[in-house]
């Protein structure tokens, strides 16, 4: 049976936040056993991205970028890499994780505004109806699973610069949709990173080459941190634009709250946590608010049923 063109994004979107989530244990065990800072490992994965992207141009099919399409691309880098990783790192150093995590759960509802304004999306009751249950969702899954505490080594500063990372990444997914359907994968995305990579390494390559992780022996770190690398960054960004170009940027946005739960099944499938009532019920909330999204209307749906009430007037 062959996949409809949003079929193929959802499961693109889905691979994406699985890689994302796997990711989330790997980045913790890195940076609390000290083999790498927060800057350093965002550092690490910008080079290794561009590096990555541009060798991977080598071997496609070329693509000339419009000159006015630059600067798009260059403000999707400082949108989607440079800002979003970067106020997310600097906010999670200074508010909990539990915080952080909650407020990342407002994605779906910037990507929703923002596609408003710009795009001309409608604002449906069932789109924001399956953003809010999808939200609370999260938030009741992040919640109950570290007991309630939400407030240990919080600030206002950190929870600030978490909410403008998530703004941020909603307004990249937003304002890059028109160019991928222009150009590859591989072509927007060796670009971003070059801009971004440009940006930040003359702040942050102390970090990295500094790292103690390169002063060790030991096999295990390296193979983690080539998982982050190669998966959680390569192939995640590699992927977005191809879900870009099939499903809308709130529904894009909405897989976002699919990590803490992705993240729970995968540390209870390690003996790590247990299975539980709340995380059932957190489950199902977050999935018919997924469901309720992509069966809300889109402005070509719209656009289509005032063709046919025209057509059928006439």
């Amino acid at each position: 049976m062959k996949l409809s063109q949003k079929q193929v994004g959802h499961i693109t979107m889905f691979s994406v936040v699985t890689f994302f989530a796997i990711n989330i244990p790997i980045s913790k065990y890195l940076l609390q056993s000290g083999y790498i800072s927060p800057y350093g490992l965002t550092i690490a994965r910008m080079v290794f991205a561009t590096i990555a992207f541009w060798t991977a141009s080598l071997f496609v099919t070329k693509e000339k970028i419009d000159r006015k399409d630059h600067f798009t691309i260059f403000l999707g880098g400082l949108l989607g890499i440079t800002f979003n990783q970067g106020l997310f790192i600097f906010g999670l150093n200074n508010t909990s994780p539990v915080d952080a995590s909650i407020i990342t759960t407002s994605t779906p509802l910037f990507a929703m505004v923002i596609a408003a304004l710009v795009l001309k999306e409608p604002i449906t009751t069932k789109k924001v109806s399956g953003v809010l249950l999808g939200g609370l969702g999260a938030i009741f899954l992040v919640y109950t699973s570290h007991h309630g505490d939400i407030t240990t080594d919080s600030s206002m500063k950190g929870n600030m610069a978490v909410v403008c990372s998530s703004l941020s990444y909603a307004s990249y997914l937003v304002v890059t949709r028109p160019l991928t359907a222009k150009y590859s994968s591989i072509t927007l995305m060796k670009w971003m990173f070059l801009y971004s990579t440009v940006i930040l390494l003359p702040f942050l390559y102390k970090d990295l080459v500094s790292a103690p992780l390169f002063s060790q022996s030991e096999v295990l770190p390296f193979l983690l941190i080539g998982y982050t690398l190669l998966f959680a960054t390569f192939i995640a960004y590699t992927l977005i634009p191809v879900a870009q170009k099939r499903i809308r940027a709130t529904t894009i946005s909405m897989y976002n709250n699919l990590q803490p739960l992705i993240a729970s099944f995968i540390a209870i499938g390690l003996g790590q946590d247990s299975f539980s009532g709340t995380k059932a019920l957190s489950a199902v909330m977050i999935l018919i608010g997924v469901y309720l999204v992509t069966q809300s209307k889109s402005r070509a749906d719209v656009e289509a049923e005032q063709k046919g009430v025209v057509a059928e007037n006439e």
